[in-house]
């Protein structure tokens, strides 16, 4: 199954979660297909705005898949891709758990009248720490009510505390997300992506689950590497190694 269907409206990219029967929750595979979609995006210079959104109005996601537990940073705009571009999260239903940080790290968001906000990890005995970053996105004692007290927050408290740009009426978010992107096709792509970096790099705080998955990758990419295998083989061989930074 097609866990994230992508399309590409001209220079828009639209990135669906699509698992609606079982409310869009995030499974390892699908976690996996959203990040290979979005660094698509990132490296494509013919592609300047993206929009995360997912199929059907019941449930942006119900976060993780418990069935099938994912690497969720891979799913997390800023940690798991990292595009200079906009990106735009467009919510329908229900968005709970991890949900929450993929909307949370998203540029812009809008979300249908109908949209409840749920984060019950402190119901669940187990956290990943990356909510912990919803504090440096809106105020903080609202953060700390959706983080430890399990409050569902509706899309009206959502846009007046910040945590969205926009409500809409019940199934108009992705219409919405797709106006504000083609109102981005007419910035300088240059300015918006200094004025994104200087966000993301600078300014906003990185949380330490969010800082140890962007480590965690820096060390994968060294691993991994052509030069760690030459590295062993050299070892092995008693030969000098022929390192070329790949």
């Amino acid at each position: 199954m097609e866990l994230v269907k992508v399309s590409d409206e001209g220079p828009i990219r639209i990135v669906s979660l699509n698992n609606p029967a079982k409310g869009n929750a995030i499974s390892k595979p699908m976690a996996e297909q959203l990040q290979r979609a979005m660094q698509e995006f990132e490296q494509r210079a013919d592609l300047r705005v993206a929009i995360i959104t997912a199929e059907g109005t019941r449930a942006f996601t119900f976060g993780a898949d418990v069935s099938d537990p994912p690497e969720l940073w891979r799913a997390i705009p800023t940690v798991g891709f990292k595009p200079l571009k906009p990106v735009i999260c467009a919510v329908e239903g229900w968005c709970v758990g991890g949900g929450i940080v993929l909307a949370m790290m998203c540029d812009l968001m809008v979300c249908g009248a109908s949209a409840k906000f749920y984060y019950p990890e402190a119901k669940l005995g187990l956290t990943g720490g990356m909510i912990a970053g919803l504090v440096s996105r809106i105020p903080h004692k609202i953060a700390m009510e959706i983080a430890l007290l399990c409050r569902t927050i509706d899309a009206q408290r959502a846009e007046r505390v910040g945590l969205v740009n926009e409500v809409v009426p019940e199934g108009e978010a992705l219409a919405k997300a797709k106006e504000w992107a083609t109102d981005l096709l007419g910035m300088a792509p240059m300015v918006l992506g200094e004025i994104k970096r200087m966000v993301t790099e600078e300014i906003i705080p990185r949380g330490p689950s969010e800082q140890m998955a962007i480590h965690g990758q820096r060390m994968a990419a060294i691993r991994n590497s052509e030069d760690f295998k030459e590295g062993v083989a050299a070892f092995r061989e008693k030969r000098p190694p022929n390192f070329d930074g790949r």
